[in-house]
């Protein structure tokens, strides 16, 4: 007679507590943690009072013993452990040879790991065989039910910035019914962006982090990231490519659950929809924030051809209400092929005060005699020099 023993530390609970005075002595034990106190990091350690779930991204454990229960010795025995998902049957068995002999009262110990990639029902499938001394061959199987539920619940936003950044918002929502502790949430870029993470602040010369020291996440709370990408300068510098539908990078996540169980996700590769700036782009590339009125100020603009085809561009700069242009309007600013730039100094003033938009700049291809205008293309505050030299 043989019995098979699993022993998962996801599934088994050695102890089951209805009461809910547990709670109640967490929080009044002065080892814990201040709302925190479901991480057991104080003296009063609990077991989990529910079983037969794991998360996606955590690795599934188990201990499979095999015991001689009578009183025979018997020969070739082999032990083979598969895990059964929805699309796939695993081998999980660390060996596939056959053990020479099992004596009375004996085991045959094995230990396995599973990093868990699919959500849904898994099937632990023990099989085992056997030859008795009458040489009989014997064999029998066990079956071991559990389900992968979604840990985290991601969404992401894009937002472009004026120039070529893009600003990624990643919200992080923990929907599980225990608090996890965050290890690490990452963007990995992909290879036509450098990203910076905008997740933390200075302190006193230090970098503290904006969530603050305590890094867990609480039963359906929701946290959100946010980083900066740049496009590389061999990527920058060529207009034509970053366009469509682009690759970003993916989201690296590492948590702890409160027996301190690690787990991680990456997200399958972001994408977003770049967007579309026409056949000639222009953008701003150095403008003053604060101005006096009725006082010149300097801007840099950066003209791009994005179209297939090589442009002959002429520059007309028309004033508006608030807004005059210093220099030459109509002047020929060359030939300028595909995905190439060039950039222009240009002079103008403001007649009023406030808040101004930049506008009235025209662009016309003198070969298809066709013209881009471009207005609202930035914002600045102009103030009297009296109130600036004041502040």
């Amino acid at each position: 007679m043989f019995e098979t023993r699993l022993m998962n530390p996801h599934q088994e609970t050695v102890l089951v507590i209805k009461n809910n005075w547990i709670p109640t002595l967490m929080k009044d034990d002065p080892s814990t943690v201040k709302g925190a106190e479901a991480l057991m990091l104080g003296e009063m350690l609990t077991l989990p009072q529910n079983f037969g779930n794991i998360f996606l991204g955590e690795t599934f454990s188990s201990y499979i013993s095999v015991h001689n229960d009578s009183n025979q010795v018997v020969k070739d025995i082999l032990v083979k452990a598969d895990l059964q998902t929805s699309s796939q049957r695993l081998n999980l068995s660390a060996s596939t040879a056959a053990v020479a002999e099992l004596k009375p009262d004996c085991c045959i110990d094995d230990v396995i790991h599973h990093e868990v990639k699919e959500i849904g029902t898994h099937i632990l499938v023990c099989a085992v065989s056997y030859t008795t001394q009458t040489g009989e061959k014997m064999y029998f199987r066990k079956f071991f039910k559990f389900q992968v539920l979604k840990p985290l619940d991601v969404k992401t936003k894009f937002y472009n910035a004026e120039t070529d950044e893009v600003f990624l918002e990643a919200q992080i929502q923990n929907i599980t019914t225990s608090p996890m502790f965050m290890e690490k949430v990452s963007l990995e870029p992909s290879i036509m962006y450098n990203v910076a993470e905008l997740n933390t602040v200075d302190s006193a010369g230090e970098s503290e982090s904006t969530f603050g020291s305590r890094t867990y996440l609480q039963p359906m709370d929701t946290r959100q990231y946010l980083y900066c990408l740049k496009p590389k300068q061999e990527f920058a510098e060529k207009a034509g490519v970053i366009k469509g539908v682009t690759v970003i990078g993916k989201l690296d996540i590492v948590w702890k659950t409160n027996l301190g169980e690690r787990g991680r996700l990456q997200t399958s590769q972001l994408q977003r929809m770049a967007p579309g700036y026409g056949d000639v782009r222009l953008s701003l590339e150095t403008i003053p924030d604060t101005v006096n009125l009725e006082e010149p100020f300097d801007i840099t603009c950066k003209i791009t051809n994005c179209s297939e085809r090589t442009m002959d561009l002429v520059l007309e700069m028309c004033n508006t209400n608030a807004i005059h242009w210093c220099g030459v309007s109509g002047r020929q600013l060359g030939k300028l092929h595909p995905s190439s730039s060039l950039r222009l100094a240009l002079t103008l003033l403001s007649s009023v005060q406030g808040l101004q938009s930049v506008s009235g700049l025209r662009l016309t291809d003198t070969f298809l005699k066709r013209t881009y205008e471009y207005d609202d293309i930035a914002q600045v505050c102009v103030v009297s020099s009296k109130v600036k030299q004041e502040s």
